[in-house]
């Protein structure tokens, strides 16, 4: 009981330190504020523009023998193939790894982008973030202490990038342009999310969109490339049979032709076996068509399907910053930090 009084007291002391310093707090919040909404108006707005995808799944559904073969990893026997016969080895869960992988992002810097109000056209990403890019007044200062700028130093080709040994600033601008998207995957459903945030609307539709058709021609490269290799391999066999046949069938036809009246059984013989030898070479052709027309349809087979739920469209209002939130961010911090200095003042009083 005598603990909870003195509690009591030191709460009533407490309060009554704070509104005895009341105008401590009524100099240090309005200044919070005005710092906040300094701050948050020296922001460059973004914009946000999001893509919903839905891949199709290798092997979605199963067989039997992947569905029993999945029972039984489940109870922690191995029947060999763990039940991922036919899945890819690149699966959704991997999509945000690729997109954020260097190689995908020194694509993506040579895609032409146009601003929502014409002041920037047929520009590429690279020099979009490199030389149009807005700063608070705290980057350009710390910009004066750079010898020079990216626009001087750098040439500004994507194809010049150099991934191995990347220059600072082809570093920093690859780190922006990593930045600036994000690919989230559903576990549950495999749905794909791909946000682009830039400072102008219509770049980022245009970056969302041009991240979709690259993630999907990436996957669409991936699953096929065998497919397509066969599908070659294929096709340059039956031009080479085609070839063979027909040289074979203008022997044969020159050869009966010129020896249309003869009817020695020398002549017969040969042009028989000249006539079997043009029937084999067109049963190879024959044949060699049929695996070209199996190998064009396994390269359909392959090619993946995306069900698009939610196109890119350039977004109507600004996704950050959160002006409201900076401000009252910063009154909460000033309001905590009033509060500290009061109290430990006084405390050294008591003392």
């Amino acid at each position: 009981m005598e603990t909870e009084k003195q509690d009591k007291l030191d709460l009533i002391h407490i309060f009554h330190v704070l509104w005895n310093s009341k105008m401590a707090f009524l100099i240090s919040c309005p200044i919070a504020v005005i710092i906040g909404v300094i701050i948050s108006f020296s922001i460059p707005p973004t914009y946000t523009s999001t893509v919903v995808l839905a891949p199709e799944i290798e092997g979605a559904g199963g067989n039997l023998a992947d569905n029993l073969s999945n029972l039984a990893s489940m109870a922690g026997i191995d029947m060999g193939n763990g039940g991922k016969s036919s899945v890819d080895a690149i699966y959704p869960e991997l999509y945000p790894k690729i997109i954020n992988s260097t190689p995908f992002l020194k694509d993506l810097l040579q895609v032409k982008i146009n601003t929502k109000y014409g002041t920037i056209k047929d520009k590429t990403l690279y020099e979009y973030l490199s030389k149009y890019q807005k700063a608070p007044w705290w980057s350009k200062i710390a910009r004066l202490f750079k010898k020079k700028s990216l626009a001087k130093q750098e040439n500004l080709d994507p194809t010049k990038i150099n991934l191995f040994e990347p220059t600072k600033d082809q570093d920093a601008i690859l780190s922006a342009l990593k930045g600036s998207i994000d690919c989230s995957v559903d576990a549950k459903n495999s749905v794909i999310t791909i946000t682009a945030t830039t400072q102008d609307p219509l770049v980022s539709a245009l970056l969302a969109n041009a991240v979709q058709k690259s993630i999907q021609l990436y996957i669409t490269d991936y699953r096929t490339k065998k497919a397509r290799n066969d599908l070659a391999y294929a096709e340059k066999l039956l031009r080479e049979a085609l070839n063979e046949y027909k040289k074979s069938q203008n022997k044969y036809v020159a050869y009966a032709d010129a020896n249309e009246d003869v009817l020695l059984q020398s002549f017969v013989v040969k042009r028989d076996e000249m006539e079997n030898n043009m029937q084999l070479r067109y049963n190879i052709y024959n044949n060699l068509l049929q695996q070209v027309q199996t190998a064009r349809a396994k390269v359909q087979e392959r090619t993946p399907a995306f069900t698009q739920i939610q196109p890119s469209s350039v977004p109507l209002l600004k996704s950050a910053p959160k002006r409201m939130t900076i401000v009252i961010a910063f009154l909460f911090a000033a309001i905590v930090i009033t509060t500290i200095i009061v109290l430990a003042r006084d405390a050294r009083q008591a003392a």
